[in-house]
């Protein structure tokens, strides 16, 4: 799903301590309610975003009252930023009894949240959820010790997007970057480039968004599986810094200082491409005169790190049960809709372009249905295939503070600073915010 800006984490991750500080979708908060219902037949929730995450639930409720006519589902509106705050705040004042009975959770703050707070957390073992059913790489993000304690929602799936057209220009195709390593595309991009003046990327200047995609992509982190930073001494994430130098060195990503620039790249076709999760397209699609010169592929893979993949992910959030509400019933109305109901998914996809990590609904007709912005590919049964094959790695509960570490050695490193150097730094930066 689309983020905001993590700059907010950092205002957050100093406000809030040790809570965890990200962007999300954001917006305006249409309540400050809480608490469980109290009530057999009615649930309530918290979530951000009307137009993707509320809209979800909306609809969702409306399947579930198809077998349970008296259910009620009560929205309240959160953003990501003030919900973080929140749980926070109630952890801190043991005052459970204001949580909603269920909430949504950023997959990348899931882990440090729920061992954090452990006591604002229910789980769903006794759940008739079949968590086999989604991606070993995104139930990871909530199970601690072997138990599972988020529903996976929206995808972060990671793609490839690019304009065929200007390929077209280059004398290449979408096939030319398909299941390809990293100096393949560097030689790819460099004939784009060469031809018709466009890099095939941009990004946000001192954000890591493409670094962390790459690392994950061949199940690598900055953390071990105790979470403990392993960022100096990492061969993998010195490939990772190295291919990224290499992207700026050789002018094939044009950096830019806001999401709004970045967005304005891909729209004002200043590029011809982006990395990043599925969630992008939304933004792609905006620019309605580019419909059918668009076309999606996978990630190139890291050419010398063991079991590099070509897939990976940027995003996703997870349904948490609070400890506070009537967790069975939430259980019960998530298993029938998020994680059981091909016909939510048929009726969010279009509207929200919601893409789901439950699996079962890649053989969905709505899924298989060919995207004319897209060239006629069927772009959300790609992505749930990607999907499944995003390897999983150990975020870790500081997995900001090693992100915002590396973003800094990075920037260092096209500044000059020897890699090794830049990211022994880091490593002793993550230890002392640890530490």
């Amino acid at each position: 799903m689309k983020k905001t800006t993590t700059r907010i984490a950092a205002v957050v991750g100093l406000a809030v301590v040790p809570a965890l500080a990200m962007a999300g979708c954001s917006g305006g908060d249409g309540g400050n309610g809480g608490g469980g219902s109290g009530e057999d037949n009615k649930l309530t929730v918290w979530a951000w975003d009307p137009a993707f995450n509320i809209y979800s639930l909306q609809e969702a409720e409306k399947i579930y009252q198809q077998d349970h006519p008296d259910f009620e589902l009560e929205i309240i509106e959160t953003p990501w930023e003030d919900l973080q705050a929140k749980l926070t705040t109630i952890a801190q004042a043991q005052q459970t009894d204001e949580l909603p009975d269920f909430f949504l959770m950023q997959n990348n703050a899931f882990q440090k949240n729920l061992i954090n707070y452990p006591d604002l957390f229910a789980d769903y073992s006794g759940s008739d959820i079949d968590f086999s059913e989604f991606p070993d790489s995104v139930t990871a993000f909530s199970t601690y010790d072997g138990v599972n304690y988020g529903v996976p929602f929206d995808s972060g799936t990671a793609i490839t997007a690019l304009r065929t057209d200007i390929l077209e220009e280059a004398g290449l195709t979408i096939d030319d970057f398909t299941d390809i390593t990293w100096s393949e595309w560097m030689a790819n991009a460099k004939t784009v480039l060469d031809k018709t003046g466009k890099p095939l990327l941009s990004g946000i200047a001192g954000e890591a968004d493409i670094p962390m995609m790459l690392l994950q992509s061949a199940g690598e982190s900055l953390f071990d599986a105790d979470g403990n930073p392993t960022i100096a001494d990492n061969d993998a994430l010195r490939d990772v810094v190295n291919v990224y130098k290499d992207l700026v060195d050789q002018g094939l990503i044009t950096e830019v200082n806001s999401w709004d620039e970045y967005i304005g790249t891909l729209v004002n076709e200043n590029v011809a491409g982006t990395i990043n999760g599925i969630w992008i397209i939304g933004s792609i699609q905006g620019a309605e005169d580019q419909s059918g010169k668009w076309g999606i592929t996978n990630l190139p893979r890291l050419d010398d790190v063991a079991g590099a993949t070509n897939y990976s992910a940027n995003g996703g959030s997870s349904w948490a049960l609070s400890s506070s509400g009537n967790s069975e019933l939430a259980a019960d109305f998530l298993s029938a809709t998020f994680a059981g109901s091909t016909e939510l998914y048929d009726t969010i996809l279009p509207k929200a372009g919601a893409v789901a990590n439950w699996i079962p609904a890649a053989g969905s007709d709505v899924y298989a249905e060919p995207s004319e912005f897209f060239g006629g590919q069927p772009i959300f049964q790609q992505v749930v295939e990607y999907g499944e094959q995003v390897p999983s790695n150990n975020t870790g509960a500081y997995y900001y503070e090693g992100r915002d570490a590396v973003s800094t050695a990075i920037t260092n490193v096209i500044g000059g600073e020897d890699v090794d150097a830049a990211l022994e730094e880091a490593q002793k930066n993550v230890e002392f915010a640890m530490g």
